[in-house]
């Protein structure tokens, strides 16, 4: 399995840039962030990207629900072959 370099959580705090995005994409239920978000702690301004793209893509239309929104992703992400 492949492993992609990372700044470790606890170590966020003491990064200008990635402490300010901390808090927006935490998993406020496992205290954590998720891996998908933690390979941009290399590159903040990719992590915010993504993070808005995501934000977006979840929040950007009333007609589904997140739970909709996520499961399309998961079956588009298995079609996809993703391991994510």
């Amino acid at each position: 399995m492949a492993w992609i370099e990372t700044v470790p959580d606890e170590q966020w705090p003491d990064d200008s840039q990635l402490a300010n995005l901390y808090g927006q994409v935490v998993d406020g239920a496992h205290g954590r962030v998720d891996h998908i978000m933690a390979i941009h702690s290399l590159n903040p301004r990719g992590l915010a990207a993504h993070n808005g793209l995501y934000q977006s893509a979840m929040a950007g239309t009333a007609t589904l629900r997140k739970v909709e929104r996520e499961l399309i992703a998961l079956v588009v992400s298995l079609e996809n072959h993703c391991h994510y």
